[in-house]
């Protein structure tokens, strides 16, 4: 089902796909004839916090997690790219260390595009130029709608924002109208919603009861995508 009209996922995701898919032919080949794919395990990491990067990534199938480490260890999940999106071109474009880290949630299959590659296309391409000054700008926007919500919302509504935006991620390469299996661990949407692995327990637990949601094992599936909009409180 479609989240037209009951959420605003756009404002949840920070829309890197277009940087190929708005691309012409020329540019895109240039950009990616050298690109060479990994695979990549469930938990294994992509690129780590405060390391010079070499390159930018392309993921082509699968789910990964960008995150900060704090002094404590505690990992801090800020975003979920999926199929299509490019990432660590922050980096590439600010000449500096890696200002996060980026693991995969799940197998997943990734590009990684060399570093002259990517500059090289930039430097000759006007509408490359273009689309990153424009998801960049798109990119600040969905930092402070994250920031707002961490300050604001309580934790049940976080959590269920947090649910919405994963079902679109891993929707990622499913067939239309096939059901959308959340993989992912209750660690990691307590990262991602700001509150304890106590508290993402005990909401499922409600969201089942309340036949929002299922449980297989550790996977999620989400069965009233309506009602779990409606405990966002996010119009």
């Amino acid at each position: 089902m479609s989240l037209k009209g009951i959420f605003p996922i756009d404002r949840w995701d920070f829309s890197s796909r277009k940087i190929l898919t708005e691309l012409n032919d020329e540019d895109r080949e240039s950009l990616m004839s050298r690109a060479r794919k990994k695979k990549y395990k469930k938990a294994e990491i992509v690129f780590r916090e405060g390391a010079e990067p070499a390159g930018i990534f392309y993921i082509e199938s699968g789910t990964v997690k960008k995150y900060k480490t704090d002094n404590a260890a505690n990992e801090h999940i800020f975003y979920v790219a999926s199929a299509g999106e490019l990432i660590g071109y922050h980096a590439v474009l600010a000449g500096e260390p890696y200002p996060d880290a980026a693991a995969a949630l799940e197998d997943s299959v990734i590009r990684f595009v060399p570093l002259e590659d990517f500059l090289s296309c930039l430097e000759r391409s006007p509408v490359l130029s273009r689309i990153l000054l424009k998801t960049l700008s798109h990119e600040f926007a969905v930092f402070v709608n994250n920031l707002s919500v961490s300050a604001q919302r309580p934790v049940r509504e976080r959590i269920a924002i947090v649910l919405i935006v994963l079902r679109e991620k891993f929707k990622k390469g499913v067939e239309p109208g096939a059901p959308v299996m959340i993989s992912i661990s209750r660690d990691d949407i307590a990262n991602m919603a700001g509150t304890t692995r106590e508290n993402v327990a005990r909401f499922l637990t409600e969201f089942k009861q309340e036949e929002i949601i299922e449980t297989v094992g550790r996977k999620i599936l989400i069965t009233d995508i309506k009602k779990l909009a409606t405990i966002s409180n996010y119009s």
